[in-house]
């Protein structure tokens, strides 16, 4: 029998690395016949660097950054053989100006500019910066990187990428000549102009997202993601408006144009995604897709007999196309034995032939069940394959 693991994390309990080891653990000790190929996925959020870095081998660097609100933080760049990267990735990449021996950087915003850097009484939106994940790019250029691969889920963020720009060279100019720094969404009323040039040697960035919201309006970045970074509901009126006259000022200042904005995906992680493309023309491409392609996870689904997925909650909207849900649609469709297994596993209408474990009791309450999330999937997974 040859299993598939394909976790992806337990959000505050586990990552997906740990999971799936948890899972596999259990497995062989009731199976030790078994061939389990454990396949950590990543959203583009937490252990998206990790997972895609060492999957082929790649070397990661740690750097002490600036964290979401000033302090230090733990940031990391993958960077990796482009010539490792498996070929339907490099498609999704489009880059062709990068040649063989070239290494490519694989960056998560999330370990330096991310919302689980914090704690939840330090969450504001109107104070925390991207200044972290502009110094982990700069890093990648020291480096010689070619091209930047940037996850961007998980941030805390929503400061339109102005502290990552600021990072890499940018001014944001105030009307008394002095640069307004950090560019933090407290400051942006001082803001009148743009100075300083991007660091040069600035290579192609490719931004991992999934999310197509724009930056603006009632879909928007704020709006959406605004309220679990500490946006409060009176304040986004205030907010998307300063938000707005920053982006024309990004636009102006570039030559884009001022549609931009309207792009889905430029409100993702709370519009680093539109800074990034106007400043430096970064393109967006789908997150999953590009983590599939990469960890050759189609091959590795028509091997398996037995497909087995998670995360931390698995709900109906798990079921709308990506990660998780996404695993387990295409392993129904080849004709595969699925199981998921999440702290709570409540979607209502779960497609035929997908069996759902909710690994949490009941009656526990959640700090107390999430410092135990690997020992109730260990006996969930245990119980289930006996």
């Amino acid at each position: 029998m040859r299993v598939l693991l394909a976790f992806d994390k337990f959000k505050d309990a586990l990552g997906a690395p740990e999971a799936c080891a948890a899972a596999a653990r259990a497995l062989v000790s009731n199976h030790p016949s078994w061939t389990v190929d454990s396949c950590p996925l990543a959203d583009g959020g937490e252990g998206f660097g990790a997972i895609l870095t060492a999957a082929i081998g790649g070397e990661t660097l740690p750097a002490a950054v600036t964290g979401p609100r000033g302090t230090p933080a733990a940031g990391r760049v993958g960077l990796v053989a482009y010539d490792r990267i498996p070929a339907p990735a490099r498609a999704l990449l489009r880059l062709p100006e990068v040649k063989g021996g070239a290494r490519v950087a694989v960056i998560e915003m999330a370990s330096a500019s991310g919302l689980a850097l914090l704690a939840p009484g330090e969450r504001d939106l109107w104070h925390t910066t991207t200044t972290g994940t502009g110094e982990l790019m700069r890093l990648a250029i020291a480096q010689g990187a070619a091209a930047i691969v940037l996850g961007i889920g998980g941030s805390a963020t929503n400061d339109l990428g102005l502290g990552a720009l600021e990072a890499l060279g940018l001014d944001f100019i105030g009307t008394d000549g002095r640069r307004v720094s950090p560019p933090v969404p407290y400051r942006w009323p001082e803001i009148v102009r743009i100075g300083g040039n991007l660091t040069p040697g600035l290579p192609p960035i490719r931004i991992a997202c999934d999310v197509t919201n724009p930056l603006l309006g009632p879909r928007g970045a704020a709006a959406t993601y605004g309220p679990q970074k500490g946006l409060r509901p009176g304040d986004l009126t205030r907010l998307d408006h300063e938000a707005a006259r920053l982006a024309l000022l990004l636009c102006g200042h570039f030559g884009r144009p001022d549609e931009l904005m309207d792009v889905p995906g430029t409100g993702a992680a709370g519009g680093i995604s539109f800074g990034l493309m106007a400043a430096a023309g970064a393109e967006l491409l789908p997150g999953f897709d590009l983590v599939s392609a990469w960890l050759d996870l189609e091959a590795r689904l028509a091997r398996a007999d037995v497909v087995i997925t998670g995360e931390g909650r698995f709900d109906d909207s798990s079921l709308q196309g990506k990660g998780p849900g996404a695993v387990a649609a295409r392993a129904l469709k080849l004709g595969k034995i699925v199981h998921v297994f999440a702290g709570r596993a409540t979607a209502a209408q779960p497609p035929a032939g997908l069996t759902l474990h909710s690994i949490t009791p009941g009656d526990l309450p959640l700090e107390q069940a999430l410092p135990r999330a690997a020992e109730f999937l260990d006996r969930s997974v245990r119980r289930t394959f006996a």
